[in-house]
């Protein structure tokens, strides 16, 4: 563990993001002691009170505890609410990098992905393949939810709206990945978005096949400006859904390994059987 003298964050930060990285993809354990803050200063040549901020960061997330007079170990949980971002430049540091999105517009996957893209750009990750498969809902077709809430029916405006959002924000990852194989940075780079049926009521990450993260999308009342005035919706609320992490790590034959599996066989049937390529 080192830290990356061209890497513009605050050394704390940087040994925050390794342990966290270290934390989420199991090369520490669940209930596991993290090592002593001597011997992280030691490890990562920094000083104790840099890696007591980078513990205090760690703990507001949620993915450590400090036990008094033990030290501080890594939380006991199999599925608990987790940042996609680390996850994801995890990711990008495989030779071959896939990548299922299922949802409502990619926004979220938008703003996690750059990092790792510009990464790649620098020269700092260099990956052989990505895939990256994007499935959105048709705006199209009439939905049931987001709907009107005077008299719960679809809204055209609000799926035009909505189209936007997610073509925005779909397409300019399309674009970046494909940038990246046109630049020569990637021998074999690629990123497609298909469209089917109505919102999920969930959203759903599959990483390089072998993590799933998974949320419900809360269904909210707002108003949004359309038609010319404030027009009240019941919407599904991407950002705040708690994504919940699973990973064949856990073992092929447990919870967590099956959930996986099924994760990119559901995705697979739908992306092959009803999904609509956008051209």
């Amino acid at each position: 563990m080192e830290l990356d003298p061209d890497d513009p964050r605050p050394p704390y930060l940087q040994v925050a993001h390794q342990l966290r990285a270290a934390i989420l993809t199991r090369k520490f354990a669940p209930g596991e002691k993290l090592p002593s803050g001597p011997e992280l200063a030691k490890r990562f040549g920094v000083a104790r009170m840099t890696i007591q901020q980078a513990i205090r960061e760690l703990r507001d997330e949620g993915l450590v505890v400090s036990r008094q007079g033990s030290g501080v170990f890594v939380r006991e949980r199999v599925a608990r609410p987790v940042g996609l971002r680390p996850h994801i430049e995890q990711a990008f540091k495989r030779a071959e990098v896939t990548i299922e999105f299922a949802g409502f517009s990619g926004e979220t996957l938008h703003g996690a992905i750059q990092e790792p893209l510009d990464s790649i750009r620098a020269g700092r990750l260099v990956p052989e393949s990505i895939r990256v498969r994007i499935l959105v809902p048709d705006a199209g077709r009439p939905w049931s939810l987001p709907c009107r809430v005077d008299n719960l029916e679809d809204e055209p405006l609000f799926r035009q709206r909505a189209e936007r959002i997610t073509s925005r924000h779909a397409q300019a990852i399309v674009d970046s990945v494909h940038e990246l194989r046109d630049l020569g940075l990637v021998a074999n780079a690629s990123a497609e978005v298909r469209v089917s049926g109505e919102p999920p009521r969930f959203k759903l990450y599959v990483l390089n096949g072998e993590e799933a993260f998974f949320g419900f999308y809360p269904v909210t009342e707002h108003t949004v400006a359309l038609g010319g005035g404030p027009l009240p919706m019941f919407d599904l609320m991407g950002k705040d859904a708690e994504l919940f992490h699973f990973a064949i790590s856990d073992g092929q034959d447990s919870t967590s390994g099956q959930f996986v599996q099924q994760s990119r066989a559901w995705f697979d049937s739908v992306w092959s059987t009803v999904g609509r390529q956008v051209s």
